[in-house]
């Protein structure tokens, strides 16, 4: 478990990072899980009013939480922490299954691109040609017809996540270690069959994703005509916080992001400009399919931050983090 102690305003690694939380939202609701170093119990925590409480009422679960409106968590016995170094921050909930959606066509066509000149560069020449000559992505970089008809998306592995200040091993059979930064979102609701307006009241929080990935291993899965396999679920990340539906479910479309890597940003981008929104790809992923709370969904990576987008790698002893405006970072060390 990472030791990423709450209300910190730099990582572990005391590399420092803009809170992005202003005070006029203070009021809105984030949730996180901790290890109380003293008592060795695990136990759920809320932010109301700038303060982090412990939450005493053990009957409580985290999709519980996220079905309390702000204004009942009231009812709730609680403890205000005096000493945040007592606790630690960990994995704030463990998904019920993780479908992992490719919302942005920008990067669809980016990460295409960055595999033929990573795996394939004897065909660059062909798509630069093209592409200076007639102004646009060269054709077999696109998405294939069915990202244009419906969102797609992939079933991870959900029992694999770590979270904040945890390490992730680079697995034995890959040598091109791989990032994506994504928008995850957690429904508190059952769906099937939903409306956007109901996708809408399922949605519980959201949270930053980071879909780590063996890239030189990818290429051969996808062309045996099923999914990434060992490409994706070895691990995954998630951040320790999650920010109640109330304080973004109208900003998540505009929404500025960061990766950094020991330190250096390597890249800033935004969520703008998905091909579906994130209600509409649930909406579809509930289409004659029972969804059950505490399911997790991927936004699909961000355009530009991935390593085969902007060229940078993961290595052995690097130090990853990603940053989402307004819910704020995520580290990592690869081991």
């Amino acid at each position: 478990m990472g030791e990423h102690s709450i209300g910190l305003e730099k990582n572990e690694n005391n590399i420092e990072y803009h809170n992005p939380i202003t005070n006029s939202e203070q009021q809105k609701m984030k949730y996180t899980r901790l290890y109380n170093k003293e008592t060795k119990v695990e136990e759920f925590a809320v932010e109301i009013e700038g303060k982090w409480q412990i939450i005493k009422d053990y009957e409580s679960t985290f999709i519980s939480l996220l079905n309390t409106p702000s204004n009942k968590m009231n009812t709730l016995e609680k403890e205000i922490i005096k000493n945040a170094e007592s606790y630690q921050q960990i994995i704030p909930f463990k998904p019920t299954a993780y479908r992992d959606f490719m919302l942005y066509e920008k990067h669809a066509i980016d990460a295409a691109r960055g595999f033929v000149k990573k795996y394939m560069p004897n065909l660059l020449p062909i798509v630069t040609i093209y592409e200076k000559i007639f102004r646009k992505p060269f054709p077999k970089l696109k998405p294939k017809k069915r990202f244009y008809q419906h969102p797609i998306y992939y079933m991870g592995n959900h029992l694999n996540f770590i979270s904040e200040g945890d390490s992730i091993k680079i697995p034995s059979y890959t040598k091109e270690m791989d990032y994506e930064l994504e928008l995850g979102v957690v429904i508190r609701k059952p769906l099937k069959n939903a409306t956007i307006d109901e996708v809408n009241d399922a949605i519980g929080g959201f949270l930053i994703l980071n879909d780590f990935s063996a890239r030189d291993v990818q290429l051969d899965e996808m062309d045996s005509g099923f999914g990434p396999m060992k490409t994706k679920n070895f691990g995954s990340s998630i951040s320790s916080v999650v920010i109640g539906k109330e304080s973004l479910i109208h900003q998540v479309d505009n929404l500025k992001v960061k990766v950094i890597i020991n330190g250096k940003t390597i890249v800033e981008s935004n969520t703008k400009d998905k091909t579906y929104s994130l209600q509409e790809a649930i909406a579809y992923a509930s289409w004659e399919e029972q969804l059950h709370p505490g399911e997790l969904f991927g936004s699909g990576t961000i355009p530009g931050c991935t390593g085969i987008e902007n060229g940078v790698m993961l290595n052995k002893g690097d130090t990853i983090t990603l940053e989402i405006e307004k819910i704020g970072s995520l580290t990592n060390k690869i081991d």
